[in-house]
């Protein structure tokens, strides 16, 4: 223990934390950062006077801040960040005018920042971001003359800014993104030449940006305004910002043109001005461009990649004109986004130049012409959509020869005529495939059906002809098919009856004959369609109402007599067994007594109700030595049940909360049907009162006795915790990936979401494998209502929520899988999502964890990996390998090749679109994929000295 030295043996003064005042031993400073305490803060702590500091960041600290913290008079320094710390910001703390530091960011703080603050006119960083604060921005925190640094994001702020804001001559950092926020933003605040840093992101901030920004703020190096409404025209001044790192605009209504002169600016690193209103309509609208060819460092300059620009995000604008042929000459560019514009012309050839290029997303504008065969020169694209566009001729068979394309590839909606490509196709791990609405001739080929990784594929509205190829039941991992408004003839192959996962086909407006199969999709006519002109179908289920086929009614005059008998025979022997099993179980039950029927019924799994007093004995009282967690609904305890001898952890919820009994009523209905091996198992619960006659409710699940990944993630490293090995985060991914599609896709038909995916609710047993836990928030959703989407009450996590689901109160299983995605990245980086460095909270200019990640990959991901996870010699191989040398894995970079397979899965699985992310399903297929490899290439060879996580030693 940490605390250990706090004894009697020695003078506190020497205690571990303690620093005291050489001339009366007065303690000065109390130390105790990320020391894993847990319990209260005592209000004697108010008894210390002659305290200057107090830092206790990162432990579990509950409950409210002591108001006597006031009586701290000498106080400096007060840092009680990353805790669990409730109820209001202490009224009294404004009694400490000599406090230049009050940090209180990422806790559970709620109701209003006082105007008091305003008096500490010392106060030089004043953080309390991250927590549920409400009401408006108090002016009287303009009178902070001496304010370097003010952080309130992610809250539920209101109003508009203070224009007294603008008075504070030394701010540096004004961060108050994600709240909500409106109004114009003061004038004042554009003109404190001081400023470094403005986040407004994710508010309803409204107006124009003044024309001279960059002379009134000339030391800006970040400008964060994304979602938000504010209108007028991209300031020209913006050019002259030398020290400006990140631009980000999206999301707004901004109109005309992007100035082109941006890329005269040295440093910029960032440009984001997506989903605005840009463009004039004219062939100019482009010209920006021509300048960012000069930008460099586009990565920051410590990553030691000089390069030039690697993403160009302008969806959703008003560009007209052609796409320039000079974009070919931003030689690293890895993604091009231009969907959403009025674009029109031929598609540049030149863009096959880009050899870097995994994405290209051009669709909903006006291009013509030929789809040129160059597009896929560079031969690592995973993306391909240039849908809903004038383009016509026949497809090139280079495109079915593209291996990497592995997400999408789209060129519905278009005019393309002839037969698609013969010969052999390389599309073995595309997960989507739509040719729809164009006009295809000829037949399926066959060899579509060696594109095993298919999820989706849609054929609709074409002219095919022939028959369905018996193929496309080699198709295992399908879901859904469309292959509606054809020509097709012939039989439905039977075969497509045996796919498992098939939920969705359409065959209808075909010439299709003969008898319809009846096991699989076909058994439910609410996933199939067979509509229009297939009039020579016939047999299938009786809900199609299809006439039966020639030659059945023989064979069913001759089962008929079998029929009959069978009818007779198996009634009569069911009654008997009926018969004998009831006087055997009515004889058993009455050896029982009522209270071993309790326990008997617990361990068969049913939720039925223990009493206070067998939970208050098997945690000895509920004492601190058997407390081994606590959370925004109580405190957890280990304990073994009296009469069963089973080890369990009880979740004893808080009193005095309406939360409390539905999260009680959602974990029980979201687990009492629901068995899983990455669940954890809920054994019972516990709604009764205690022995002072309070209230009490306490859910009961088995032991996870390596606690939860969050612990695992986040120690401190100056303790002894063990790491997680690589093969161990690679299995805990899989198996919360495992058991995120179980809820998903319930047998019954139905979905639990469960809302709040995040590290402290995915828990380790004894063996490291990983269990999903806190189902409070979760919704079941009944696969009746058609939607995957829910309505709740509550908002997830900042960080793991979805974007959008902190302003909205909807969910969906794709918001899940972003929070998977997020999740999965924490354990490669051990970069929490509201580390200060994201959002505006620190000198990187990301937005997100997600865009640091995507950023570094696929060659600097050591800049974001945790360094608990490689080797030197691991960097120094990769470095001197760029991508095709690691995908073709020479020179035995295999632990890099895994690093970068698992990075780009949860980039994937946290897009911003919850169209694009990845398939749950697909996530647990290809991490599978990665494990094996890993244990193929990795462990025997001596690189990895960790086992799966069915064996794996927790203490490695």
């Amino acid at each position: 223990m940490i605390l250990s030295s706090w004894n009697d043996s020695l003078h506190f003064c020497s205690w571990f934390g303690v620093t005291c005042n050489s001339g009366d031993t007065r303690v000065m400073s109390l130390s105790l950062d990320r020391q894993h305490l847990v319990g209260t803060l005592s209000p004697y702590i108010g008894n210390l006077t002659s305290l200057q500091g107090l830092g206790l960041i990162g432990n579990t600290f509950l409950g409210e801040i002591p108001q006597q913290l006031g009586n701290l008079l000498l106080l400096r320094h007060l840092n009680l960040s990353d805790n669990l710390f409730t109820g209001e910001i202490p009224l009294n703390l404004t009694r400490c005018v000599l406090l230049n530091f009050l940090l209180l960011k990422r806790n559970n703080l709620t109701g209003p920042i006082p105007p008091e603050i305003g008096t500490l006119n010392k106060l030089e960083y004043l953080q309390l971001g991250i927590n549920n604060l409400t009401g408006e921005l108090p002016p009287s925190l303009g009178n902070l003359s001496m304010l370097i640094e003010f952080h309130v994001a992610y809250n539920w702020l209101v109003g508009s800014i203070p224009e007294s804001y603008g008075r504070i001559s030394s701010l540096k950092m004004f961060v108050v993104g994600v709240n909500q926020l409106s109004g114009i933003v003061p004038e004042s605040l554009y003109n404190l030449s001081s400023l470094n840093m403005m986040t407004l992101t994710v508010n309803q901030f409204k107006g124009d940006l003044p024309r001279d920004i960059s002379h009134t703020l000339p030391n800006l190096q970040m400008f964060a305004i994304s979602r938000n409404a504010f209108t007028g025209y991209i300031p020209a001044s913006f050019c002259n910002a030398s020290k400006l790192l990140s631009l980000n605009m999206n999301y707004n209504h901004f109109q005309g043109r992007v100035p082109d002169c941006l890329g005269n600016v040295p440093t910029l690193e960032t440009l984001d001005a997506a989903a605005n209103n840009l463009g004039s309509n004219s062939t100019g609208d482009f010209a920006f461009l021509k300048s960012l060819v000069n930008c460099s460092r586009f990565i920051p300059e410590g990553l030691g990649n000089l390069i030039q620009v690697a993403e160009l995000d302008l969806t959703v604008n008003h560009f007209t004109g052609p796409i320039p042929s000079f974009l070919g000459k931003l030689a690293n560019l890895q993604r091009v986004e231009l969907s959403g514009n009025q674009l029109s012309g031929r598609i540049p050839s030149s863009i096959g130049n880009l050899t870097k290029l995994f994405e290209i997303d051009i669709s909903f504008n006006e291009l013509q012409g030929n789809l040129p065969s160059d597009i896929v020169r560079g031969q690592k694209l995973d993306l391909l959509d240039v849908s809903s566009n004038k383009l016509d001729g026949m497809v090139p068979p280079e495109i079915m020869q593209l291996a990497t394309l592995s997400i999408l590839l789209n060129l519905s909606r278009n005019s393309f005529t002839g037969h698609l490509p013969g010969g052999a196709w390389k599309l073995q791990s595309l997960t989507s495939l739509d040719l729809s609405h164009n006009n295809f001739t000829g037949e399926i080929p066959a060899v579509m059906g060696g594109c095993k990784s298919l999820v989706n594929l849609y054929l609709q509205s074409n002219s095919f002809t022939g028959k369905i190829p018996d193929a496309l039941a080699s198709l295992g991992g399908i879901e859904q098919m469309d292959l509606s408004h054809n020509s097709l003839t012939g039989r439905i192959p039977l075969p497509l009856q045996n796919i498992h996962g098939l939920k969705y086909l359409n065959l209808s407006f075909n010439d299709l004959g003969g008898e319809v199969p009846t096991g699989g999709v076909f058994s439910n006519t609410s996933t199939l369609s067979l509509a229009g002109a297939n009039v020579m179908l016939c047999g299938g289920v009786s809900q199609l109402h299809l006439p039966k086929c020639r030659g059945t009614q023989r064979n069913n005059t001759k089962r008929s007599l079998k029929v009959k008998l069978l009818t007779i025979m198996v009634p009569s022997l069911f009654l008997s067994i009926l018969v004998v099993g009831g006087i055997f179980f009515y004889y058993m039950s009455r050896r029982r007594s009522n209270k071993k029927k309790v326990f008997d019924d617990l361990a068969l799994g049913k939720l039925v109700a223990v009493s206070y007093k067998d939970l208050h004995q098997a945690t000895n009282g509920f004492s601190a030595a058997n407390s081994i967690g606590s959370g925004g609904f109580g405190m957890v305890f280990k304990g073994v049940l009296e009469h069963t001898g089973t080890p369990v952890a009880i979740k004893v919820l808080r009193n005095g909360d309406n939360k409390v009994d539905k999260s009680l009523k959602a974990e029980c209905k979201a687990l009492k049907n629901v068995r899983h091996r990455n669940l954890v198992r809920l054994i019972t619960f516990c709604s009764s009162l205690d022995y002072k006659g309070n209230n009490f409710n306490a859910l009961v699940y088995q032991l996870m006795e390596n606690g939860s990944l969050e612990k695992w993630l986040h120690h401190s490293d100056d303790d002894d915790h063990p790491n997680l090995s690589m093969i161990q985060r690679i299995n805990i991914a899989l198996d919360v990936a495992t058991a995120l599609h179980y809820l998903h896709e319930l047998n019954g038909g139905g979905s639990i979401i469960h809302c709040d995916l995040k590290p402290s609710n995915v828990l380790l047993d004894a063996d490291m494998v990983a269990h999903v836990s806190d189902f409070g928030v979760a919704k079941l959703l009944s696969s009746l209502s058609g939607s995957k989407t829910s309505s709740l009450g509550v908002r997830g996590t900042i960080g793991y929520a979805p974007p959008g689901n902190s302003m909205l109160i909807t969910y969906h299983i794709e918001g899940d899988v972003y929070s998977y995605g997020i999740l999965v990245l924490e354990m490669m980086s051990r970069k929490r999502p509201t580390d200060e460095m994201f959002g505006g909270g620190g000198g990187a200019g990301w937005l997100n964890l997600r865009d640091a990640v995507k950023s570094a990959l696929p060659n600097d991901i050591y800049s974001v990996l945790d360094p608990k996870l490689y080797s030197p010699e691991d960097r120094d191989a990769a470095e001197a390998e760029d991508r095709d040398e690691i995908e073709e894995e020479e020179d035995g970079n295999h632990r890099n090749y895994c690093f970068v397979s698992v990075l780009e899965i949860g980039v994937a699985c946290a897009e911003e679109s919850a169209r694009k992310r990845m398939k749950i399903d697909e996530v647990a297929r290809k991490l599978l994929s990665v494990r094996d490899y890993f244990q193929a290439n990795c462990i025997n060879s001596g690189r990895a000295r960790q086992q799966p996580s069915s064996v794996a030693n927790p203490n490695d």
